[in-house]
């Protein structure tokens, strides 16, 4: 084929595309601001975060004070980090309490190490019991008994 020729076809293809309603090839019917992917304003977006609540103690960790002798039991998806003192495990008598950076469970009367990230996956009765003043750090709801 000679240049004019692919030329005139390249031509013909382009014009045909755009009489038969082919312009959505050139962006007129998609992309941004259709139904199909809306605009999003900013205001929309601060709207919606601001309607979600999220409580700012379930955001950060604190630091609990724990005497000796006293449980701290974390609510569901409470994370605790034992600082210092001395701890053991509290089950719910079926699963252990999660021991996110050893790996493993930790069942009633096992102890607990330092700066080891632990996760109470139920409210079911789950946290430690502090054998000596303990400084705990907690994220998210827990109960001292």
């Amino acid at each position: 084929m000679n240049r004019k020729t692919v030329s005139a076809m390249l031509v013909l293809l382009v014009v045909s595309s755009i009489a038969l309603g082919g312009g959505g090839i050139f962006g007129a019917d998609s992309g941004a601001g259709t139904a199909a992917d809306p605009v999003v304003t900013k205001s929309y977006v601060d709207e919606l975060f601001a309607s979600l609540s999220i409580e700012p103690q379930s955001v950060i960790f604190e630091v609990v004070e724990v005497d000796a002798g006293t449980k701290l039991i974390g609510g569901a998806g409470a994370e605790l980090i034992l600082r210092g003192g001395k701890a053991t495990a509290i089950d719910n008598g079926i699963d252990g309490l999660s021991d996110l950076t050893a790996g493993r469970d930790l069942k009633t009367g096992n102890a607990v190490s330092l700066n080891h990230l632990l996760l109470v996956p139920k409210e079911d009765g789950r946290g430690l019991y502090c054998e000596t003043r303990s400084w705990v750090m907690v994220k998210g709801a827990y109960t001292l008994l």
